[in-house]
């Protein structure tokens, strides 16, 4: 899907305000209430925007995030499956390099992410290694970058 002017618009003040109404979104750029509605729903429906609550682990009681490197053999693509199905898994991306896959995950405490390494990924039987990257604070995390 092509995204034209009106829709990068709705785009970037969605990143900013995600919550606002389609009357002011709307009057922001220069169209109707339902037109707005309409356009955003298009949006939605093509999968190339979604509005979400953006959380921070740490509130939440999740203090321990971390990155963990692993390495596969055998299809990447079922592992990344079977690891996404854990508990306490949030992202994950398939990548070239050193790691076959890179997994964001979080935990309740330093023992709560042992167990998801140690029990939960490790018995993986494609799973070569995991490298585990525990974060101290999260410097940048963007969501608004721009629209082409």
């Amino acid at each position: 899907m092509a995204l034209d002017d009106l829709d990068k618009a709705i785009i970037t003040h969605l990143q900013t305000d995600g919550r606002m109404s389609y009357a002011d979104l709307g009057e922001q750029i220069g169209m109707s209430p339902a037109a707005t509605r309409q356009r955003v729903q298009r949006l939605l429906d093509s999968g190339m925007l979604q509005v979400v609550g953006v959380t921070d682990p740490t509130a939440m009681g999740y203090p321990t995030v971390a990155m963990l490197g692993i390495r596969v053999s055998g299809d990447v693509r079922e592992t990344a499956d079977a690891v996404s199905a854990l508990d306490g898994v949030i992202y994950i991306v398939m990548t070239s390099g050193s790691f076959d896959l890179l997994v964001e995950v979080i935990a309740e405490d330093p023992g709560a992410l042992l167990d998801l390494i140690n029990d939960g990924i490790r018995p993986l039987p494609s799973v070569d290694s995991v490298e585990s990257f525990l974060y101290f604070g999260i410097h940048t995390h963007r969501f608004g970058w721009g629209v082409r």
